[in-house]
């Protein structure tokens, strides 16, 4: 990445990492054309080249600046502080549904991102997504008072199927190609924590 990016007003940074976040969003990576990135962000295709050297550079910049901003929020909300698992997982979400609100195209880029399977990308994503976010989850997971739990549960199992069921539901909206609607969301998500809590947890 050409560092004159970085000498752009934050204002022009900004419109171009959006315009990459909602053609890349909209479409499979090599399906999305750097024209058309370029001519949302109002520049020429030559400029955006000069900033970014290819879609490659341009696309894995995108997906480590949101993976930054997600991180800023789970640690502004304090996802990662609590020993209990479902304290956690209430204060991710409340941090998740206000960073869609601020970055709506962005939400939808990471989801796309997240399930691309072209070779020049996949496995880039995948390994900066265990540096961002595995490490983190599995030192959280292991605080977590096993005590808490119906007995022989496995801890992990149990968390990936909560992981899975959540992107799941995220991947199912945007493959059907509807709008986001953030209260809906919020809404289900705490019927599937009291779904959880109800089988998982002792005393329920």
């Amino acid at each position: 990445m050409n560092d004159k990016f970085y000498l752009l007003p934050e204002e022009k940074q900004q419109k171009i990492m959006d315009a990459g976040f909602r053609v890349f969003a909209g479409n499979s990576y090599r399906k999305s054309p750097m024209l058309e990135i370029a001519g949302q962000a109002g520049i020429s295709k030559s400029l955006l080249f000069h900033y970014f050297g290819n879609k490659r550079d341009l696309y894995l910049f995108l997906w480590d600046r949101a993976c930054a901003i997600t991180m800023e929020y789970l640690t502004k909300y304090g996802c990662y502080d609590p020993d209990d698992l479902f304290e956690m997982m209430e204060r991710g979400m409340r941090a998740k549904i206000h960073m869609m609100k601020r970055y709506p195209d962005m939400t939808g880029f990471v989801v796309k991102a997240f399930y691309e399977k072209d070779p020049e990308i996949g496995g880039a994503i995948r390994e900066s997504y265990q540096r961002y976010f595995g490490l983190k989850s599995m030192n959280a997971l292991s605080r977590i008072n096993a005590g808490d739990f119906v007995e022989g549960l496995d801890l992990k199992m149990m968390y990936r199927e909560m992981y899975l069921a959540s992107e799941g539901y995220l991947w199912e909206i945007f493959q059907r190609g509807e709008e986001l609607d953030v209260q809906k969301l919020e809404k289900d998500f705490e019927e599937m924590l009291v779904f959880w809590k109800k089988i998982y947890l002792k005393d329920q």
